[in-house]
Order: C-alpha cells, then structure tokens, then sequence
C-alpha cells in the first residue's frame, strides 16, 4: 500500500534524527501513512561543501529506491540537503538555509541550488519563520507552513539541583564555548562545576584549564537531559544558533538559561526574552548574568518556564501539523 507521505530523511546528525522522528511520529498521530527514505550513511570527507554534496548523493539514492516501490501522495524532503539532488520535487522541512549557513566556499555549489529548489518546491515548512526572513527568501504565505521542534520535560520536574551549571557545546565554535568557559572562570565560586556536553576532554584541553569544568563529551540524549535536569543555569554564547533547542529543553526541565543573542532564526531567544529577568545579555555582561542566575531563588522558575514553552509542547505542534500541515501537503 502506498503512503500518504515519503518523507526523505538526511539523519546526518543526532539532533536531526530525532526532529525527523518527530515530524514522522506527529504526521502518523494525524492519521497520515508516512514512510521514511533513510539514506546510507556516507564516509566522512573533508570540506562542508563535499559533505554536504555526499549526503545529498545518499538522500537522493534513497528518495529513488522509495520512490520505485511506491508512489506517495506527497513527498517531504527533510532539510535543503537532502532536497538538493530530489528526483521530483516536494516539500522542504528545514531550520536554516545554506543562504547564510554556508557562507563564501563552504556553500559554493548549495547556494545556487537551494534558490532553485525553494522556488520549485510545492510547499516550505521551516522550523521557525526567522530562517526565510533572515535568507532574504520571499515565498507567498500559502506556500510556508511553520512547524517547530517539539519540547517536552524529560522527567518530572522538583528533583535536586545538585550542578551548578550547564552547556551544550557539540560544535564549541559555532555555541561559543569559549566565551562561555571565560564567563565562568569570571562567575564561578568554589565547589561550583559547569558541565560541558558534546565536548570530551581531550578536545576540552585546547582551551586550556579551567577551575570547576567537566567536560562529558557526546551523550545520550536521556543521559543530557537527566544532567540538564540537575543543573541550576544552563549558559551559551553562541555566535550563530539556528533554533534554539537545548536552550527550549532547558526551560521545559525547570533550568535557568542564560545567553547571549546571536545571529540566526533562534527560535528561543523571544522566549527567553519573554520570560523578562535579564538573563539575555551582551558577552561583556555574560559573567555577571550568570553569577546573578546562578544565585537566583527558587520563585516559582520551573512552572514560569514551562508555561513560556508552550507553543513549542507536542499538543501544540501537533494541532499545526493537523490543521495545516496536513492539508496543505495532501490537499493540492
């Protein structure tokens, strides 16, 4: 039989996977038939512009092979990389263009064929609206259907927090690490720990010693969110942040956060801002914010937060996919 919608998955990254499954597990709670093209995972080459070249090839061996065993009413591509080679056209799921992901070399080949495919595709559905608008990209509205990450708690909320502070550092340039690291060695007291996830300590040891530092390298995503749960603050700095996710996940589970703005659609900073107790500052006054959100009492924080999040809770992402999602992908 075949499925309402082929979704053409990338699966290049954790975090992407898992915003696959969950546009998939969202669609089938609608009551749509969805099957998954997954490509093979290419070998690792040098340059961002051949990986991303790689798993285009992949994506797109894969869209093929679905594609000759059944023909679905709709195709979702799963990011502009996996929709760059298509073998027909459908709608792209992204969170940031390669318009201004992908500057000078980095995006040599993908710039040029991105404007194509978003001008070809039947229907966007970005993460947030801030990526089309900081592309530059103008698409009528009847062919844009914003659809976020969804954010859950990981676990009930009230347990003790037991860690000073946290952060999400996978790619330590791109979030900032290093401004982060100089914020706590300004803030930190003693007996405090900053945990830094997705970087291990071998790698932790280019940028020098740092008191009160643990550097826990790639984890799983229940083992983050169990540590995510313990700490007081989680803290970033990024110099460009394309959604936001670790920092809507902190306030689901009760944390803190403290960052600083950055370029990109950054979908949490207006909450973050939202939430109103300065904790949205400038790198200069990064330290002293975190000292200032470190040492915050307990006035009802957690409820405050999750409540903020709740536009981007799995009810609510659920009801966009229903109402508008849905028919806008089948009926056409």
């Amino acid at each position: 039989m075949a499925p309402d919608v082929l979704l053409v998955c990338l699966g290049s990254t954790a975090g992407l996977r898992a915003a696959e499954d969950e546009l998939a597990s969202s669609l089938e709670r609608a009551g749509v038939g969805v099957r998954r093209a997954v490509p093979r995972a290419p070998g690792e080459v040098r340059t961002l512009a051949l990986t991303d070249l790689v798993w285009a090839r992949a994506a797109r061996a894969a869209a093929r092979e679905a594609l000759r065993s059944a023909r679905p009413r709709a195709v979702v591509y799963s990011t502009t990389t996996a929709a760059a080679l298509w073998p027909e056209p459908g709608a792209i799921r992204f969170d940031a263009l390669a318009a201004v992901n992908r500057p000078g070399r980095h995006g040599v080949w993908q710039r040029p064929v991105e404007r194509r495919r978003l001008a070809a595709a039947p229907l966007l559905v970005p993460q947030d609206a801030g990526a089309l608008a900081e592309a530059g990209v103008a698409v009528a509205q009847e062919r844009v259907v914003v659809v976020p990450i969804p954010v859950e708690p990981s676990g009930p909320a009230g347990g003790t927090r037991d860690l000073a502070a946290i952060t999400y550092a996978t790619n330590p340039a791109k979030k900032g690490l290093d401004r982060v690291l100089a914020a706590w060695a300004a803030a930190r007291r003693p007996g405090e720990e900053l945990v830094v996830a997705g970087v291990d300590a071998q790698q932790g040891a280019a940028f020098g010693p740092v008191e009160g530092v643990r550097f826990a390298g790639r984890l799983e995503p229940t083992a983050y969110r169990a540590l995510v749960r313990r700490a007081r603050v989680f803290v970033t700095a990024p110099r460009r942040e394309d959604f936001g996710l670790a920092q809507l996940e902190a306030l689901a589970d009760g944390c803190r956060v403290v960052t600083t703005p950055a370029p990109g659609p950054y979908a949490a900073l207006p909450v973050l801002r939202g939430l109103g107790d300065g904790f949205v500052v400038e790198e200069a006054a990064l330290a002293g914010a975190l000292r200032a959100a470190l040492d915050a009492p307990d006035d009802g924080w957690a409820e405050r937060a999750l409540a903020a999040v709740a536009p981007f809770r799995r009810a609510s992402v659920d009801a966009v996919v229903a109402e508008r999602l849905v028919p806008a992908l089948l009926d056409r």
